[in-house]
């Protein structure tokens, strides 16, 4: 089929959009093209399955809409390699495409490119990550504050139910250093918790690069380091969790650390079911990857948009992992049309 030849690094969640007019609605860009209109997505990369899974979304929408829009998609392998996906942007402005669908891993480093594009008149739709610029048409993306607090809550309800007193050291394993989505979360946990937990310390992020095996070894690092005072580890992505539910799983000491995550992919779930992880924050990457070539078309058309339209977040655990509206969160390769 046509889609498999245009995954220029491919594919993903539906959405639970909640729209809030943060500071008016954007103007639209330049005259509609012709149809179809040419929609470039661009993920932080293509080495998760989470941003798989928001390509799903906007996959689906070409499908259901194939004489509307025509769907590129891009990506670098890790979501390390920014300059990469600062250059991929800028090869796709040089297409000319009529509106970009991008998850920028930095806020910073592609604000030059997409202001030159915004300039052009070409639609921008930022999705999970905020840029520091206005010359956006629309940002779609979770309240990463919100979800923080969210696991911070969820790790204190399992510890309490575990009979583990509040005092003690909690660790962080941090995807990267310095991505705003992430320091958000990573934020919204460390003030819930130190609202509900005041006698718990938070521990710095030990930072993994974006990578399983190096979570693993920090992980076994804080059990190391801190021993019987480490009563929680708060994981802020899908990779980290991964790696943290892998070292807590191996040494059995899951009902000692309370791991609680974000995003989701099979291993996360896997783990939530065995017990290893006790919730994940998942998002809505599928909604991101649907409503932003959707929001893209809106901006061609001429119409307006809200400056930010909130995807949501749901708290997944053991209890709740099989009931039908999570399981349509979980698993959006389910969704595929293409």
């Amino acid at each position: 089929m046509k889609f498999f030849a245009k995954l220029s690094l491919v594919a993903v969640l539906i959405c639970m959009t909640a729209m809030v007019f943060a500071a008016g609605q954007q103007e639209a860009a330049g005259p509609a093209g012709e149809k179809p209109y040419e929609i470039a997505v661009i993920i932080k990369a293509t080495d998760s399955d989470f941003w798989q899974y928001l390509l799903v979304g906007a996959l689906n929408y070409e499908v259901e809409n194939p004489d509307l829009v025509n769907v590129t998609t891009y990506g670098p392998p890790s979501e390390a390699d920014i300059a990469q996906q600062v250059t991929i942007l800028e090869d796709v402005i040089s297409t000319n495409p009529d509106g970009i669908v991008i998850a920028s891993t930095s806020s910073d480093a592609t604000v030059p490119a997409l202001e030159m594009a915004y300039d052009k008149g070409i639609a921008i739709i930022t999705v999970d990550n905020k840029v520091n610029t206005d010359k956006v048409h629309s940002f779609l993306a979770t309240d990463n504050l919100v979800g923080g607090a969210m696991a911070a809550e969820k790790m204190v309800e399992y510890m309490k139910a575990e009979g583990i007193a509040l005092k003690g050291k909690v660790g962080i394993v941090s995807a990267m250093a310095g991505i705003q989505v992430l320091t958000d979360r990573d934020g919204g946990f460390t003030a819930r918790l130190n609202e509900l937990a005041p006698d718990v310390e938070v521990l710095e992020p030990r930072y993994i690069d974006n990578d399983i095996v190096k979570a693993l070894s920090a992980t076994e690092d804080l059990i190391t380091t801190y021993g019987d005072e480490l009563i929680g580890i708060f994981a802020d992505n899908n990779h980290s969790a991964d790696g943290a539910a892998r070292a807590i799983g191996e040494q059995k000491l899951q009902n000692k650390i309370i791991l609680t995550g974000y995003d989701s992919d099979p291993e996360e779930v896997a783990a939530i079911k065995a017990g290893v992880l006790r919730a994940i924050m998942v998002q809505d990457p599928y909604g991101m990857g649907y409503k932003g070539v959707d929001s893209a078309v809106k901006v061609i058309e001429g119409g307006s948009l809200p400056e930010f339209v909130n995807t949501g977040v749901v708290a997944v655990t053991k209890e709740n992992v099989n009931d039908s509206d999570v399981q349509g969160v979980l698993d959006p390769y389910s969704m595929k049309k293409y």
